[in-house]
């Protein structure tokens, strides 16, 4: 399988702190993988880099064999890098749609006109958000809020989506859909980088997982392997557990 991913040595150092020290890991594409590790222990920050909010102080990312390392977000999501946020970033004064369109108009084919407008209508439908096109962004529930950007998302066609802790906040039934929307990105093909703290949805979803410690890699493999592992068991619980 091709690697659509490559993160190889990645450091990012703010001052005296190392957030991320030393990480390599890579992902196939039609890989949906789990990020994991607890607080602080710099996952976010490796999205950061991956996206451009970031740039790594060592160490080389990759985004299908292309050097993506410090190039401004602007730069990688043409290239087929998109992401969603720990807290929704909706654009409150557009229409739902609007919000889409945004991603369409700016996006790898540049579109305009009608063809912009039936392709967010088309996305809004793949995420349960039809019928919802012209209301306000605002005034939606915060479920479809995160679907909204979801199909902002996916509508800029990406190679890798990125996916920070977008099931957060979720009550079991929103949970459960929350789920199936990426189970159906994962049987069309899309490539998945998913940091999650809700267990369930990582068994459900993640075939791999790649855990983090205190900015280091502690684990690697099939999911049910990686959260035996005593090092793992040992980050979440204390040495009580491990």
């Amino acid at each position: 399988m091709s690697e659509i991913l490559t993160l190889s040595g990645v450091s990012k150092r703010f001052g005296g702190l190392t957030a991320v020290n030393d990480l390599s890991f890579s992902l196939n594409a039609g890989e949906v993988v789990g990020l994991l590790g607890p607080n602080g222990s710099g996952k976010t920050t490796v999205m950061n880099m991956i996206s451009g909010f970031l740039a790594p102080s060592g160490g080389a990312i990759a985004l299908k064999g292309e050097p993506i390392s410090g190039l401004p977000p602007h730069r990688i999501a043409p290239k087929g890098v998109a992401r969603t946020f720990q807290l929704v970033r909706a654009l409150p004064s557009l229409t739902v749609a609007e919000n889409v369109q945004t991603a369409l108009a700016f996006g790898k084919r540049k579109l305009w006109g009608q063809e912009v407008r039936d392709r967010a209508l088309h996305h809004l439908e793949e995420v349960g958000l039809a019928g919802r096109a012209n209301e306000q962004a605002s005034a939606l529930t915060y479920i479809d809020q995160k679907r909204m950007e979801l199909a902002r998302a996916i509508a800029s066609e990406p190679d890798l989506l990125l996916l920070d802790e977008w099931l957060a906040g979720l009550n079991p039934t929103e949970l459960l859909t929350g789920i199936e929307l990426i189970r159906s990105l994962e049987q069309r093909g899309m490539t998945i980088l998913l940091v999650e703290h809700v267990m369930d949805a990582i068994r459900a979803l993640c075939g791999r997982c790649v855990v983090m410690n205190a900015g280091r890699k502690i684990a690697d493999g099939p999911t049910a392997e990686a959260l035996r592992d005593p090092q793992v068991v040992r980050a979440y619980l204390g040495e009580d557990h491990a």
